[in-house]
């Protein structure tokens, strides 16, 4: 296959960025996405020019650090997948394809494509997590959890925090991500101790990242590899009044 990629360059956070082209004649259609792009870096090595930067680490759709904007959609036109599950069997020969990183304030770019998305380590760390007291393990008989209320927070979960969320709302809210790991802590035993102060420190968190509000359009559950339910959403106002306003 023959592929025209449009690539987002950028030396540093500061510079002015700007789109540049490339060529490659020899992909094939059982590369993944990132496969296609080690190839084009391959490419540039040789040629003695400086490799395109991108996020990855498990590329098995696990840790959430591949995404990009693929033709203006994050994580590129399958649904529900994230960048490295996706294969060049979705392009055709021919194909241009505009490739660029999340776009968010509260996500600047590092590097061409590398993203800084320390924001959503900063509001795990205001409130994500639970007091838990050192010793033995309780009896797990003891803390009696329904089948129904094991799925929901497994599902909610399911987060992995890769950023596509933001990247497709129009006001770049994290809304998502944030009620994700409310609702997965809030629905345990173990969770429901700090419910309050965690919502409050949570969306404080948010708010101080620069994070746009929810825009009710839903494309961030469109957009989501791990299909996180906008029902979180309304799970998190519904505990942020319930535990009172800021």
């Amino acid at each position: 296959m023959k592929i025209f990629l449009k690539i987002w360059r950028q030396e540093t956070r500061e510079a002015k960025g700007e789109m540049k082209n490339y060529v490659l004649d020899d992909v094939t259609e059982d590369m993944s996405f990132l496969s296609m792009l080690d190839l084009l870096n391959e490419k540039l090595i040789a040629a003695g020019e400086r490799v395109v930067e991108f996020d990855h680490d498990c590329r098995e759709g696990i840790c959430g650090q591949c995404g990009v904007m693929i033709n203006g959609q994050a994580h590129g036109p399958l649904p529900h997948v994230t960048t490295c599950q996706l294969h060049m069997r979705s392009f055709n020969n021919g194909d241009t394809i505009y490739v660029e990183p999340f776009r968010a304030k509260s996500f600047p770019v590092i590097r061409d494509l590398k993203i800084d998305r320390s924001s959503f380590d900063r509001m795990i760390q205001a409130g994500g997590y639970i007091s838990a007291s050192t010793g033995q393990a309780p009896e797990a008989n003891s803390i009696p959890i329904s089948h129904k209320t094991a799925e929901a927070a497994f599902d909610s979960a399911a987060c992995i925090g890769c950023g596509a969320c933001v990247a497709t709302c129009k006001n770049s809210s994290a809304a998502l991500f944030v009620s994700a790991k409310i609702t997965h802590l809030v629905l345990l035993p173990q969770g429901k101790i700090e419910a309050d102060e965690r919502v409050r420190k949570m969306i404080a968190q948010m708010n101080e990242e620069g994070f746009g509000h929810c825009s009710n359009t839903e494309a961030c559950e469109v957009e989501c590899p791990q299909q996180i339910s906008v029902l979180n959403i309304a799970r998190m106002n519904w505990e942020f009044n319930k535990g009172g306003f800021l």
